[in-house]
């Protein structure tokens, strides 16, 4: 085992041959290290609540799903077929420079542009991850604990079958986002474990849900959308559980820690504004600056429906458990976002619909 630690995540692309035969001496571990004063708790009284958070944790028991037989990994989507692709326009078909790439080259923009997408995903997991790890241990409550240690599990999957698919279907890994970066590491750093809950479970999941059950609608490979249709099983739980559980706890706080509160999860959201722009794939086929594939981004009708699917989803969620205060509400109306407060939030999920079995490779529809 060789580990090697770095200051800071690769910054180049990452491609997977796969006709190398790797054995485990070549294998290497890329890390860097981060610094968490991070506070646990033991409980001691071990007496199960029966509330909305046993019930999810026994469902997501009860639908477990493993990665590497419930997938079918044997299909390959064929590699003259876009893999991500509109019943419209896509919005860089305007542009003078994708319409003059070959055919040829059109298919190899779209496994880039989906490659640096999936791969935000599975950074993000990879987050979610060491964050539910984190609140396994200093979640007070029984009933918590239990359940940060499923999403941990849940976790770990997400991560597996995001990598896998990138390695093997689409052959390479884009390095993470500045911004998404940034995230994780004001969340993984922070030594409040309510803030990490408010972070990961409102913020980070929301994000993930909007984007899974966007790009599941636009995805043309069968093994994509089983892919991202079991994972947004899992984290349409994971983002109940925060929201159950963050309302009463956040009652017991006093209105300085509340404002505290709300203080980070804006900033929490104004980061996350800037996540869902990726630029290297544009950069690189479309002949673009950074800013100006940046702008370009901004301004198309996907980009703006993505931003409003996304904060139909927490803005409700932050108005549910008290984070949207008279402080903060003016920042948030001056992001233009206060107009989604009173969209459904997730506080009650659709019960029947995650009791479900999972459904099979070839019979997901498309649209949720």
């Amino acid at each position: 085992m060789k580990i090697t630690k770095t200051d800071g995540p690769p910054e180049d692309i990452l491609y997977f041959d796969n006709e190398l035969n790797l054995t485990p001496k070549h294998a290497e571990d890329i890390v860097e290290i981060f610094q968490t004063p991070l506070t646990g708790a033991y409980n001691w009284d071990y007496t199960v609540a029966d509330n909305r958070i046993k019930k999810l944790y026994e469902l997501g028991k009860e639908l477990n799903w493993n990665g590497s037989i419930d997938l079918n990994w044997d299909y390959t989507h064929p590699a003259d077929k876009k893999i991500i692709e509109t019943d419209d326009e896509l919005p860089h078909e305007t542009l003078a420079t994708y319409e003059a790439l070959s055919e040829e080259e059109k298919i190899e923009f779209d496994r880039h542009d989906l490659a640096e997408l999936l791969s935000q995903f599975l950074h993000g997991e990879q987050g979610a991850l060491l964050v539910a790890s984190q609140l396994t241990s200093c979640a007070p409550t029984y009933n918590a604990k239990l359940y940060a240690a499923s999403q941990t599990f849940d976790e770990a999957r997400h991560v597996e079958v995001f990598n896998r698919y990138l390695q093997e279907k689409v052959g390479m890994h884009y390095p993470i986002n500045p911004n998404l970066k940034a995230l994780l590491d004001k969340i993984l750093t922070d030594p409040r474990w309510d803030l990490k809950f408010i972070g990961m479970q409102i913020v980070i999941e929301g994000l993930a849900l909007a984007a899974f059950q966007m790009l599941k609608g636009l995805s043309k490979d069968p093994l994509l959308t089983q892919l991202l249709h079991y994972v947004i099983r899992d984290e349409a739980r994971h983002v109940t559980f925060g929201i159950n559980y963050l309302e009463d706890f956040i009652k017991t706080l006093s209105p300085e820690e509340i404002e505290d509160r709300a203080e980070f999860a804006y900033e929490a959201c104004v980061i996350s504004r800037e996540r869902l722009i990726n630029t290297k794939a544009m950069q690189k086929f479309l002949k673009l600056s950074e800013e100006e594939a940046r702008e370009f981004a901004l301004s198309t009708s996907a980009n703006a429906t993505f931003r409003n699917f996304l904060f139909s989803r927490i803005m409700p969620n932050l108005s549910r458990i008290g984070l949207l205060t008279d402080k903060v509400r003016p920042k948030f109306e001056a992001l233009g976002l206060l107009e989604y407060e009173d969209a459904p939030d997730d506080f009650e999920c659709d019960w029947t619909e995650l009791e479900k079995p999972l459904e099979q490779f070839g019979e997901i529809p498309q649209a949720s």
